[in-house]
């Protein structure tokens, strides 16, 4: 997203405010004009209202980070090739996050540090030690505390 100033941003809020008094074919003149087609024509006036509103922020502020489009891209192409696409978020941790778990009927707060984590006061090197004192077994600390997902099984491919 771009920095604009003040006064661009009372102007984009007045554009889009004023959208609402806008009909339905008004709406799709400009669609035609921000998307360069015809609206589709079973669009009702309320999405194409949102439509144009937001090309219209696109256009002032700026479009999806290219990760986001890559994404998109990656989720369209397999939906026209009707191939089931899964998407997991990468889910990442700084310093001072609190993760907790419960595990045995007892609910668990880890600190996660610059290097490592806290746990009942103490200090560990990683949260796969912590995972491994909350259950007695060796886990992978991210798969513990839900931050990756498990590894398919080998074999036939399910999960």
């Amino acid at each position: 997203m771009r920095n604009v100033s003040d006064k661009e941003r009372e102007k984009l809020s007045a554009e889009i405010v004023g959208l609402e008094s806008l009909d339905l074919n008004q709406l799709r003149a400009r669609w035609k004009i921000l998307y360069e087609t015809e609206a589709p024509p079973h669009l009702s006036r309320d999405l194409l209202r949102r439509a144009v509103a937001y090309r219209i922020q696109e256009n002032v502020l700026g479009g999806l980070k290219p990760a986001t489009r890559r994404l998109l891209e990656r989720v369209a192409e397999d939906a026209r090739a009707r191939k089931t696409s899964k998407v997991v978020p990468l889910r990442k941790v700084g310093p001072n996050t609190i993760l907790i778990r419960e595990w045995g009927g007892t609910r668990h707060e880890v600190t996660v540090l610059e290097k490592g984590a806290s746990f009942r006061g103490k200090r560990y090197r990683s949260l796969s030690q912590v995972a491994r004192v909350i259950t007695g077994s060796h886990w992978s600390g991210p798969l513990f505390f839900g931050l990756k997902a498990p590894a398919k099984e080998a074999g036939n491919g399910a999960r």
